[in-house]
């Protein structure tokens, strides 16, 4: 039946992954729209347990997270390329950080960049600091830099390096499935692989519709401010609409002419508005705060890190850290495996190292200058300027229009709020398009440079995010937007759980294409009780390396324990221990030299 069906509607894709994901989604938006109180009460009770019992678990596993991900660009796996072992980097490093930024957080930085350090600045989080001084400003900035730095990148860059390895060093399909190889063997391909890609499917969907909503709530909020359109349910649906149809004109034109020159245009206009900030606003003092702003963040990480509220200044702030850090943890992991496939795509080419450092550095650099800029720049405006922005934010709650409400005290607000706008559609235009490429790869199991998907098939997703969340705006307004933050943070817990998973599988599989680790050769002492013993010690060579040190062995080499059994180089042959200890080979190539010298 499910056959007929994808061959009538021209569809390539796993029909049982496709029609199941799209049926949970469906039902999950019927019953909402229909009994929106009921999920909010379901969903509402099991994310507030999670948030509140499990919340030190979400803040200890992204630290864990973080230290394994240095932890392995440093090991000798960072050597490791993410695809062919002579393979290259496919984009350059300015294309590559565009599309990292564009598809990761660009509008979320644009709908917090002010709001946040804001909030923080007139509500202290750990309330030991008197509201709108400097020291709330430089907890404010550490707490926002704290969520969008380092560890939020973390939980992208952790699933994205697994996804680089299995599909582009072990040829996997591009699923979530994959990943767990090394543990489930063929029964990826079977109901458990399914499974888990459904989940990541329905997960992915809904992180992503989230997005669409809050990035759609500030367009309709910039409207209001240049051109007085309501803020209504109406006018959202429209954004959507025509937002969602032009991401569905990237997604056709595919990866190099829509998404990369979508993206490339706009990091160039997020970087021009941001100069735009320091040369027009208080230069100087942006300047000395960036700086500042990047040594605070830095000095409260270690403590931010592990911080986990156990000491509450007051019962207002005691459920703070779950609304706030752990709710953003729970959210990221859920959309983290579209992408993580998206960086994993965009990435082919690179060592282990050159990817982590690279996804840990590039966008955080620029985080740090961006909450750096505007949150240093929001504080003047309270401390030294004409304030507003915090009763606007905090009191009004009107955190979609906090930008807008920035900009208004710089020159050219009409037009740079219009650009701002501008901005904010086109991060949510590559978010969109981006996740539709994904989301069919993830649904499909197979890569276009395997097998082109067809295009309406890349579409039907596109527009199916956009549904979502235009009917949830519409049917129940903010309580529909709500409803789905907590389902996303439900969805979120076995992800997180499987993150941790994930490590185990990543090193497991690494280490069986590896291979052992060659045994450790030195230079052979002997007593050495006379400067004359020293010295002549001294000037015996060290241990010269023999290549090749390794030989990947013809088929049926191994014997049944897994080790070469023939095969052995004629110049070198596999250095093993002998139960003396003395390593044995050929003597001529890796032997011991003459014992004067006491080197092997």
């Amino acid at each position: 039946m499910s056959e007929r069906i994808l061959r009538a509607l021209r569809l390539k894709t796993d029909p049982g992954v496709f029609f199941t994901t799209v049926g949970v989604i469906l039902a999950f938006v019927v019953v909402t729209f229909f009994a929106g109180d009921w999920v909010g009460k379901v969903f509402g009770a099991a994310s507030g347990w999670i948030m509140t019992d499990l919340g030190w678990f979400y803040i200890f596993g992204v630290t864990a997270f973080l230290g394994f991900l240095i932890w392995i660009a440093l090991s000798r796996f960072g050597h490791v390329r993410l695809g062919g072992d002579g393979e290259m980097p496919e984009h350059s490093t300015l294309s590559w950080f565009g599309m990292l930024f564009a598809a990761g957080i660009g509008t979320i930085l644009m709908f917090w960049g002010v709001a946040e350090p804001i909030s923080h600045f007139a509500t202290p989080p750990r309330g030991n600091v008197e509201p709108g001084t400097t020291d709330a400003a430089n907890e404010a900035i550490a707490f926002t830099l704290y969520h969008f730095g380092l560890h939020t990148w973390t939980i992208f860059a952790l699933p994205a390096l697994a996804f680089a390895y299995f599909i582009y060093k072990r040829k996997m399909p591009p699923r979530v499935s994959s990943i767990f190889a090394p543990l489930l063997g063929d029964k990826v391909f079977g109901p458990i692989g399914k499974t888990i890609d459904i989940v990541a499917l329905v997960g992915t969907v809904f992180g992503v519709a989230t997005s669409v909503g809050l990035g759609t709530l500030q367009i309709n909020a910039g409207l209001n401010e240049l051109f007085g359109i309501a803020i209504s349910p109406v006018v959202q649906v429209l954004v959507i609409a025509v937002v969602t149809t032009i991401a569905c004109i990237s997604v056709a034109l595919g990866l190099e002419k829509g998404i990369k020159r979508l993206s490339n245009f706009n990091i160039v206009v997020a970087i021009a508005l941001l100069i735009f900030v320091v040369v027009t606003g208080p230069t100087l003092f942006l300047l000395k705060g960036t700086v500042e702003s990047l040594g605070i963040y830095l000095a409260t990480l270690p403590e931010l890190a592990l911080w986990n509220n156990v000491f509450p200044a007051s019962d207002d702030l005691a459920s703070w850290q779950n609304t706030w850090t752990v709710f953003y943890w729970a959210w990221t992991i859920t959309w983290s495996p579209f992408v993580g496939i998206f960086i994993a795509r965009i990435s082919r080419g690179r060592t282990i190292r050159q990817f982590v450092f690279g996804v840990l550095g590039l966008p955080v650099a620029f985080s740090v200058l961006w909450f750096g800029v505007f949150g240093m720049a929001s504080f003047h405006i309270e401390l030294f300027g004409s304030g507003g922005l915090a009763n606007a934010v905090v009191e009004d709650g009107d955190i979609p229009g906090a930008l807008f409400a920035f900009l208004s005290n710089y020159p050219l607000a009409t037009l740079v709020s219009g650009i701002a706008v501008l901005l904010v559609v086109i991060f949510f235009t590559t978010s969109v398009d981006s996740a539709s490429m994904v989301v069919d790869m993830m649904a499909s199991g197979t890569d276009d440079e395997v097998q082109a998907s067809p295009t309406h098939q890349r579409v039907i997703w596109g527009v199916l995010m956009g549904a979502v969340a235009a009917t949830l705006l519409a049917g129940t307004g903010e309580g529909g937007l709500t409803a789905l933050q907590e389902v996303i943070t439900v969805i979120g817990l076995p992800f997180f759980i499987m993150g941790f998973v994930m490590m185990y599988s990543l090193v497991r599989g690494l280490s069986n294409d590896m291979g052992e680790r060659p045994p450790t050769v030195t230079r052979q002492w002997q007593r050495t009780y006379s400067p004359e013993a020293l010295e002549k010690h001294e000037e015996a060579p060290s241990p010269e390396p023999v290549h090749p040190l390794y030989r990947i062995p013809e088929e049926g080499e191994r014997d049944a324990g897994g080790s070469a059994t023939a095969g052995c180089d004629e110049t070198v042959c596999d250095m093993q221990a002998d139960e003396g200890g003395e390593a044995t080979g050929d003597e001529n190539a890796v032997g011991d030299k003459e014992a004067s010298t006491g080197t092997p």
